[in-house]
C-alpha cells in the first residue's frame, strides 16, 4: 500500500482536510486592531458537512487500494467536491473583501488554500492510480495472448 506514491498523495490530502476541519478559517478585527471573533470551519454546519464528506471520500480512496477503479473514481470525486469547497471559500473571501470597512476587517488564514493543494494531490493520485490500472490491464492482455498462442500450437 505505501509503496505507491499515490497513496502518499492521498494521505497528505486527507491530513490537510482533517486539519482544516478543526482549524480557524478567518479572524475578525475591529477598528482598533483588536481581535473581535474567530470563524471556524467546524462551527458553520455546511462547511463542516462538506469537509466531512471530502474526508470520507479521501479515506475511502486511501483504503481501497486493491480496487483501483473505485479508488480512481473516489479520488476524482473527492477532487471535484473539494473544488466546490474552494470556490465557495473564494466567493466568501471576495464578498467579505468588498464588504470590509475600517471598523471591521476579516483576515483569512493560510488554511483557506488547503483545498487547492488537496485538489492537486487528489488529481496526481488519480493519475497514478489510472497508470497502475492501465499497466495491470496491459500485463493481463500479454498473459492472455501468450496463453492463447500456446493453445493454438
Amino acid at each position: 500500500m505505501w509503496q505507491r506514491i499515490q497513496t502518499l498523495y492521498l494521505a497528505i490530502s486527507t491530513i490537510l482536510i482533517a486539519v482544516m476541519l478543526f482549524s480557524v478559517k478567518a479572524v475578525s478585527y475591529g477598528a482598533d486592531g483588536v481581535q473581535v471573533e474567530e470563524y471556524k470551519y467546524l462551527t458553520y454546519i455546511p462547511f463542516a458537512i462538506l469537509l466531512i464528506i471530502i474526508l470520507i471520500l479521501n479515506i475511502l480512496a486511501l483504503t481501497t487500494y486493491k480496487i483501483r477503479v473505485f479508488q480512481y473514481r473516489t479520488a476524482v470525486l473527492s477532487a471535484l467536491v473539494t473544488l466546490g469547497l474552494q470556490i465557495w471559500i473564494a466567493i466568501e473571501f471576495f464578498v467579505n473583501l468588498h464588504a470590509a470597512t475600517d471598523a471591521h476587517r476579516i483576515i483569512y488564514k493560510v488554511n483557506a488554500v488547503f483545498p487547492l493543494v488537496s485538489i492537486i494531490l487528489d488529481l496526481l493520485a488519480a493519475r497514478g492510480i489510472l497508470a497502475d490500472q492501465l499497466l495491470v490491464e496491459s500485463t493481463y492482455r500479454l498473459r492472455t495472448d501468450k496463453k492463447n498462442r500456446k493453445h493454438r500450437k
